[in-house]
């Protein structure tokens, strides 16, 4: 279940606190993508681009009305992560597409799921989108476990900036109910 808060675009899951991504989470995006399990998937970011990658999530935001969240645990506050909707080009058209992005600590313990439920929930129940997709590199395992526990079915391999990625779709109306 996600619930919204008091905050403007701000959801809570039963373990997050999910803040649109701002100017002000320049530290936090940058803190995570110096972990160095994720720079293994996401390579490294200087403090120039983590500003205008925050920047232009926020105009995703103020533009669109979707984009990444910061996930922070509520009981402690502290970052767990990145996720949630944005618009992505596939196959040459604009889709809405959901991902996350995890401190190290964190894999394994159901909080990229349920990120991925808060994304779908916006999506389906918020946005009436028909269909969101998701996609990983095609040897990321982790992430299309979660994927397929979220719902999403394999469509095709697709090359996407010189690498080979798994895109999965997942049609509203094949949904699993809430829960």
């Amino acid at each position: 279940m996600t619930a919204m808060s008091d905050s403007p675009g701000v959801r809570l899951t039963p373990r997050l606190r999910l803040e649109p991504v701002s100017e002000r989470h320049a530290d936090d995006l940058l803190s995570l993508y110096r972990d160095p399990a994720v720079a293994e998937w996401f390579g490294a970011w200087t403090r120039p681009q983590i500003e205008a990658e925050a920047a232009r999530m926020a105009r995703g935001w103020r533009d669109d009305g979707v984009h990444k969240w910061m996930a922070y645990h509520r009981a402690t506050g502290e970052l767990v992560g990145r996720g949630g909707l944005s618009r992505a080009t596939v196959d040459g058209r604009s889709r809405l597409e959901i991902g996350w992005v995890l401190h190290r600590r964190f894999w394994g313990e159901g909080y990229a799921t349920e990120i991925g439920r808060a994304g779908l929930a916006m999506a389906f129940d918020e946005l009436a989108a028909g269909e969101v997709v998701s996609f990983t590199e095609v040897h990321n395992g982790r992430s299309r476990a979660v994927m397929e526990r979220l719902g999403f079915r394999y469509e095709k391999d697709f090359t996407r900036d010189g690498e080979l990625f798994a895109l999965y779709v997942l049609a509203r109306d094949q949904r699993a109910p809430a829960g």
